[in-house]
Parts: structure tokens; sequence; C-alpha cells
């Protein structure tokens, strides 16, 4: 077996000049894998570079996947996802993910971008207070996921009713208000996060008809579960099209 000329031109545009050193020990693996990745499944979709190196960002903060996550932040800045955008990715894993997941990652991103001569810290993104968070994330969420906002509050039992609260104040006020990616793009990155995560099959399926809602089509949801396939295997892609389909049938 040998690599296809389409693998070795995409490898190549996000990671100029690596020499591998599993390729060195495992040439076999990295050959399939990389045919594969970088050549069957990039075939695949409607996701430009950009938007793929994100949700392979997303989705390896919530596989918990460091090492590869290294690697895809140096390609992302090779594509042209901004540091600021890398950034924005990694507060929006904090909701979903939790912060002791995600406090390594932060880490490693400070000191690639130290390396690559990025100031730090960069322009802060917030567009709310202590006092509007609450307002403009349930207005965030209200934008998303209409009048099953209020189902949700009515429904909460009242010692529950505060996580329906921090729902809105913390997740949508504090991170989806924030600047620096749009609403579209948020949403992609958390059906990523979630489909990579595993478990989460009735968050992933709310958050399919959110993408829904703010204008991603199935189209984009499965490019985005088939260019994910390489990095969380075919279990959790499988559920992913399961839960696509419940929602948005064939």
């Amino acid at each position: 077996m040998s690599m296809t000329e389409t693998a070795i031109k995409n490898h190549e545009e996000l990671f100029p000049d690596y020499k591998s050193t599993v390729k060195e020990t495992d040439p076999e693996l990295i050959e399939i894998f990389d045919n594969f990745a970088f050549d069957e499944v990039l075939s695949y979709g409607n996701l430009d570079a950009r938007t793929r190196s994100m949700m392979i960002l997303a989705s390896t903060i919530a596989s918990q996947s460091l090492s590869e996550y290294k690697m895809m932040t140096t390609a992302a800045l090779n594509v042209g996802v901004t540091p600021v955008e890398i950034k924005e990715i990694l507060y929006h894993a904090v909701p979903y993910v939790g912060i002791a997941k995600v406090l390594d990652f932060i880490h490693a991103t400070n000191d690639i971008m130290v390396n690559r001569g990025i100031k730090l810290p960069l322009e802060g993104q917030s567009t709310t207070t202590p006092e509007t968070r609450y307002e403009k994330g349930l207005e965030v969420q209200k934008s998303i996921f209409g009048e099953t906002i209020d189902k949700m509050y009515e429904k909460s039992p009242k010692n529950q009713l505060h996580i329906q609260k921090y729902l809105s104040a913390n997740c949508f006020g504090d991170y989806y208000t924030r600047k620096g990616l749009d609403i579209k793009t948020r949403e992609l990155l958390t059906f990523s996060m979630l489909l990579s995560l595993g478990g989460c099959e009735p968050q992933l399926k709310g958050h399919i008809q959110g993408n829904l809602n703010v204008g991603n089509d199935k189209e984009t949801l499965l490019s985005t579960v088939t260019q994910l396939l390489p990095y969380v295997g075919y279990p959790r892609t499988l559920n992913a099209i399961r839960c696509l389909n419940e929602v948005i049938p064939e």
C-alpha cells in the first residue's frame, strides 16, 4: 500500500513539512489512516477546510485527545482559522465538556500560540455583564429553540429550576453571546462535541433540531459526522447518524 496523491496533497496543506515519527514505526497504520482520513473522507460533504478543522478541534477536546488536538490546532492555523476562533472553541467547550477536561487544552493552545508569536491574552469577546447575562442568554436560547425553552421552564420541578436558569445565564448568556464565532458555527460545534462525548443522545437530538433552526441543514450535519468519523470511530458515528435520522427522517 502507498499514500494516494490526494492524501499526500491534503495532508501537506494541513501539516506542511511535518515528519511523523509514527510513520517510521507503524507505516502500514499511517498509510491506512491517511488514505482514509485525508482522501476518502475529505472527498465527502460540504465543509470547507476551515470549518472542518474547527469541528475536529471541538471533537478532540470532547474526546480528550490532547496529542491530536495539538496537531490539529497547528493545522487549523495553517488553513486560516484565527487565534480568536480557536480560543472561542475552547471556551465554548467549557459548558459542554467541563473545565476539568478543557484546562489542559487551554494550556496547550497557549503554548502553541506563544511559539507562533501570537500575543496573549487575545482581545476580549464577552458581550454580557452579570446584570444582563440571564436576559441575553434566554434571548439566544429562544432564538435557537423557540417555545421549547418556555416548556422546559414550565415542566421543571421547583428544586431543579436553578439548572434551567444556569443554562440560560451561563451556557448561553456567558458563552453563546460571545463574539468571535457566529451562532451557526457555535451550534455546529456543540453538535460535534456532543456526538464525540457519547452518551448524550437526548441532548444531541435537541441540538440537531437547534442546528436546523439556525440554518445548518442535514447535509451539513452529515458532512460533519463523516469528517469526524476517523477521530471518534464507528460506534459514535452510527449513534449520531441514528439521532440525525430520527430528527430529520430520510
